[in-house]
């Protein structure tokens, strides 16, 4: 048996992850409990090198697990919830795990690499008065804040609604104040 013939048979020649069809590589699903097919899937060296490469993770390109989550193979079940996992600080992945559903034994290999575990390492963008925020949530500004290069101030008392986390920095979320999408320092904010 030729695997990255079955490979390509299986997924019809396209990566099992985002759907593109070239620079495919075999890729072997970490912390497997079986071998040879069930233990890989065909996906695009772009994912290949995020799923590795976590500094290089791009949220938007990851949104094509919104299709591939539904797949019928445990493999890419897997790869699927573990990267919606690492991208939790987003508003979206979240919404998609609530939606998905793995078998006890599926599960159980997508936590063996410890994606997915709540640990100390995970950044939380805390309130000014030491609230955790959430992506979706709505907070009240403490303070006038002057907005550079928009040319007004967001004064104090102003909800932002919908809010944004910034996944790589605890200490700033987004969020849309007078029509303008802007950068907001979480110590001038309470949550609402």
């Amino acid at each position: 048996m030729n695997l990255e013939r079955e490979l390509q048979k299986r997924s019809g020649s396209v990566c099992e992850l985002s759907g593109v069809t070239e620079n495919l590589k075999i890729y072997e699903v970490p912390k497997s409990p079986g071998t040879g097919l069930d233990a890989h899937i065909l996906i695009s060296q772009t994912c290949i090198e995020q799923i590795e490469d976590p500094d290089e993770v791009d949220p938007n390109h990851w949104r094509c697990l919104n299709d591939s989550m539904w797949s019928e193979v445990p493999a890419v079940q897997v790869m699927a919830w573990r990267m919606l996992n690492r991208l939790r600080a987003e508003s979206w992945p979240q919404d998609l795990l609530d939606m998905m559903y793995l078998d006890d034994d599926t599960l159980a290999w997508a936590k063996a690499t410890g994606d997915g575990d709540d640990d100390n390492d995970t950044i939380k963008h805390i309130d000014a008065n030491g609230a955790v925020l959430q992506a979706g949530d709505s907070v009240v500004l403490i303070k006038d804040l002057n907005v550079k290069g928009a040319n007004f101030t967001a004064k104090r008392g102003t909800a932002v609604r919908n809010i944004s986390l910034v996944h790589d920095n605890p200490e700033h979320i987004e969020g849309r104040v007078s029509g303008q999408h802007i950068v907001i320092l979480t110590k001038y904010v309470k949550k609402s």
